[in-house]
């Protein structure tokens, strides 16, 4: 007979409270089964055999919101389930351990129940993808959010932006997040607006906007009213001089610093931002808003077009009372009552005559409306010099200018235009707001109207690695060097206290792109002081008190929530950046390199030691085709999701219950090289992630913080990826100007961090290291092998140096030829190139390589640096 030991906490039980029957049924037989009740007591118990165990558990307190929960530890692996959720029509099924727990009335054998679970033919949402077809963005735009965004635009490097909004109907002028303060509004923010057409009225649709050449950060648009159509330019430009790489000049960092949300200075920095502040803030000249609307008569009769031109408006409907104005027609000049000029307006070339103005066009005939607008109010005689720049040739030189910073970078052509717009343009806009003096020095990689943080901020600077910006990337990496306490800690936002890990991380990163020794010997001080400051970290927390509880785990805030607790987050960072620094070093300084290297394996060993007991005691959760999984907490000391309060607690944040879990949990440790995307753990917490805290394999509120799509690159799971990459970028991007939200709801605009996760994907589907494995296309749609279709990545960054590559597929889609060129001494050994026939046809013959079928895959193994394959349909 066996032993089956009890451990009953909260022994004193309520004599109300009615027990509830349940059964424990093996598949096979099990011996010595440890069982621990929380929050309830047993009322008896018996064993039938070595395959079944049934237990009578009363509730202490059924009133409680606190599920009793019960532990059975027994091998292969111990799990917790809550009390409450059994029953028999939906038992508690955990497949990969052989158990079900059902209620004691229960007669059938384990194999029974099991295989009358299996005939309901139930599916988890990853089973409903992988069997539907694949999805693309019309698809994905069908029901996601269609989001209307603000337009930033900007020179890059200096901090003065201008944002207009949704409607281009009115715009701000800003210091990166921060509003611009006038002496003229002292109670609001400056804001302008501006009037085309007859204003709002019953027809929805009426404004198109869009990107110039469908990627510059110059706004077009176009207005709708009735027979009168307005063809609308924004774009922002220097003053006086001709905006050039070489007469760029930016803003500081540590100025540039001060005006983004959350940032964080200690004492010093703060006292050397406040030396330059005002001399970096008072340029000799403004950037400037270049405006203009054309106006034509669509119609066959005259019409009227309307214009009103830029004037202060209040910022909100309760906004102070507006300052006075003055108009000068005769110069078209819009002033304070100090004098400054705020606008300077044209009609057809001409001063404007008044503020507001009506002109009658016959049917095909033309009106040219302009407005520039400084950054903040210059002198008059500074205004009539504005008023002479000319409009074309301020845009052909702002077009020449972006065009050269996509030149420099590397070049994709995609199939899918959209796509393919989004990913240079997505570039411009991280440049956009990266801040910093040029032509050298350090620059600020902002994220949105926040600064730069150590996590959010990685994805742009590997993502201007992936496109050939080395020396960008450095500069911007630099941020966070020249910001480093004298103790190692890296922390620049908000008490975020995750960012050291992280920094140390992309510094990885970009050392597996360049192999720059000269970089490295550069930050090695740097690298030691961050890894050093992590390790005493860690020492603090090897504590015999902790065993059991989190034991050399980092204790610390991970994000906006207010959770300074052993989150996994926070620890995978640590490990992966101890990891990085070590791989970094391995040549230039062995032992330094073992010796982090020891660290962060005894880090990563202790991580999964607390998520193996986490998981333990976690209670399961029930999936879409019948099964129950163990799920894990996002740190030590809960048990379960805290979305599901197992614990109690308050949880909600951000738009969402999911939060905690989704976007900061456990599965980070996939992505942070803790957990392989292969081993069963992370099938479990891939498995709860998709069936509790996503919708249409999309995360809730702040999607791109959830790694998700990139596990199921790693796993081979290309429909659910391509299923992830659509509809998180159709719902959270403006589809018109391929800006990105932050959030779902209404929150920060022109968000960095979002876009360049979206890029980072889009990367990846495209090539993906895997040690010494390159993977081509592994999350290539298949449309993208369309007849006809073609695409080329040229000069990419990647782990095994410059890497070209392209796709040809002939017009009648009977061939499809791959181009790969990774000449360097880094260059794989083996590449693996993933064709997906647009109708799932396999090749009747492959030049050379190996085809492995069923990934739809050619190998290329012994690779030299060139290879050309051709496949036959």
């Amino acid at each position: 007979m066996r032993r089956i030991a009890f451990l009953t906490l909260f022994a004193m039980a309520s004599l109300t409270a009615a027990a509830k029957d349940v059964s424990i049924i093996w598949a096979k037989p099990t011996t010595a089964p440890h069982v621990t009740i929380d929050r309830g007591t047993l009322a008896s118990s018996a064993s039938a055999g070595a395959t079944r165990l049934d237990l009578a558990v009363t509730p202490v307190n059924e009133a409680s919101a606190l599920p009793v929960l019960v532990t059975v530890e027994t091998a292969p692996r111990a799990f917790t389930f809550t009390l409450s959720d059994v029953s028999a029509d939906y038992p508690v099924w955990l497949p990969e351990d052989g158990v079900i727990v059902t209620d004691r009335t229960e007669t059938r054998t384990y194999e029974q129940i099991a295989a009358a679970i299996r005939r309901r033919g139930g599916q988890t949402k990853l089973q409903q993808i992988a069997a539907a077809a694949e999805t693309n963005f019309d698809r994905a735009a069908a029901t996601g959010r269609d989001l209307k965004l603000q337009t930033w635009l900007g020179v890059t490097r200096d901090i003065r932006l201008f944002r207009i909004d949704e409607n281009m109907e009115t715009f701000q002028p800003k210091f990166a997040g921060y509003d611009t303060p006038l002496p003229e509004t002292p109670k609001q923010p400056a804001t302008y607006a501006f009037q085309l057409g007859r204003g709002w009225g019953p027809r929805r649709d009426t404004l198109t906007r869009r990107l110039d050449e469908q990627v510059l950060p110059i706004l077009r648009g176009e207005v709708d009213d009735d027979a009168i159509h307005y063809d609308v330019t924004m774009f922002a430009s220097l003053e006086r001089s001709p905006l050039t790489a070489e007469t760029l000049r930016g803003t500081d960092y540590l100025v540039a610093d001060a005006f983004g949300h959350g940032h964080m200075f200690t004492p010093a920095q703060a006292e050397a931002e406040k030396k330059i502040h005002e001399t970096e803030l008072n340029s000799p000249e403004e950037v400037v808003l270049y405006a203009r609307a054309v106006a034509i008569n669509r119609g066959s009769a005259p019409q009227y077009a309307l214009f009103r031109t830029a004037m202060p408006s209040l910022a909100t409907p309760i906004s102070p009372k507006l300052p006075e104005t003055t108009y000068d027609a005769a110069h078209g000049l819009g002033a304070f009552a100090s004098g400054r000029v705020f606008a300077v307006s044209k009609l057809n070339g001409k001063a404007l005559p008044a503020e507001e103005m009506s002109v009658l066009l016959r049917p095909g005939e033309t009106a040219m409306f302009e407005f520039f607008v400084p950054h903040r109010p210059v002198s008059r005689e500074r205004a009539l010099a504005l008023a002479q720049q000319s409009f074309d040739h301020r845009l052909g030189e702002a077009r020449m200018f972006w065009r050269v910073k996509l030149h420099t970078a590397a070049q994709w052509k995609l199939p899918e235009a959209r796509i393919d717009e989004m990913v240079r343009a997505g570039l411009l806009h991280l440049d956009l707001i990266t801040y910093g003096r040029e032509p050298a020095g350090t620059l600020l990689p902002a994220i949105g109207l926040y600064t730069a943080i150590g996590s959010e901020s990685a994805p742009i600077i590997q993502f201007m690695d992936s496109m050939g910006w080395h020396d960008t990337a450095a500069r911007a990496i630099d941020f966070f060097l020249q910001k480093q306490h004298d103790d190692g800690f890296i922390q620049n936002f908000n008490g975020y206290m995750l960012e050291t890990g992280a920094v140390l991380w992309t510094m990885g990163e970009h050392y597996r792109y360049t192999r720059d020794d000269a970089w490295l010997q550069r930050v090695h001080p740097h690298l030691t002081k961050a890894a050093a400051y992590l390790i005493k970290w860690r020492e603090r927390n090897m504590q015999p008190e902790l065993r059991g509880k989190g034991y050399g785990l980092l204790d610390g805030k991970t994000a906006d929530p207010e959770d300074p607790y052993r989150s996994y987050m926070l620890n995978g960072y640590a490990y992966l950046g101890l990891a990085r620094a070590a791989e970094m070093l391995r040549t230039a300084a062995p032992e330094e390199s073992a010796r982090y290297l020891a660290v962060a394996n005894a880090l990563r060993a202790d991580i999964r030691t607390a998520l193996d007991d986490a998981l333990a005691h976690s209670p399961v959760v029930p999936l879409g085709d019948g099964t129950w999984v163990r799920a894990a907490p996002p740190w030590t000391n809960y048990r379960g999701p805290v979305m599901l309060h197992a614990d109690g607690g308050r949880w909600f944040t951000h738009w969402t219950m999911t939060g905690r879990d989704s976007l900061l949990g456990p599965l980070y440790l996939v992505f942070q090289e803790v957990i392989g995307p292969r081993e069963p753990i992370a099938n479990e917490l891939l498995q709860v992630n998709s069936e509790l805290m996503l919708r249409d394999n999309v995360a809730f509120s702040q999607p791109y913080y959830s790694r998700h799509p990139w596990v199921h690159l790693q796993r081979c799971e290309t429909k659910e990826f391509i299923q992830a990459w659509y509809a998180t970028v159709a719902a959270l991007a403006d589809r018109s100007t391929y800006t990105f939200s932050e959030h779902f709801a209404p929150a920060s605009y022109h968000k960095t961090h979002e876009e360049a996760w979206f890029l980072m994907e889009t990367r990846w589907m495209l090539y993906l290291e895997d040690g010494p494995t390159l993977r081509l296309f592994s999350g290539a749609p298949r449309a993208y092998f369309q007849p006809g279709a073609k695409l080329s990545v040229q000069k990419a960054g990647s782990y095994f140096g410059p890497l070209s590559f392209d796709a040809a597929v002939t017009p009648e889609g009977r061939e499809i030829k791959i181009t790969v060129d990774c000449p360097g001494t880094r260059r794989p050994g083996t590449v693996e190139i993933r064709v997906p026939h647009p109708q799932n046809l396999q090749p009747t013959s492959v030049s050379s390589g190996e085809y492995i079928a069923d990934r739809e895959t050619v190998r290329l193994s012994g690779f030299d640096g060139h290879a050309e394959i051709v496949l036959h349909y």
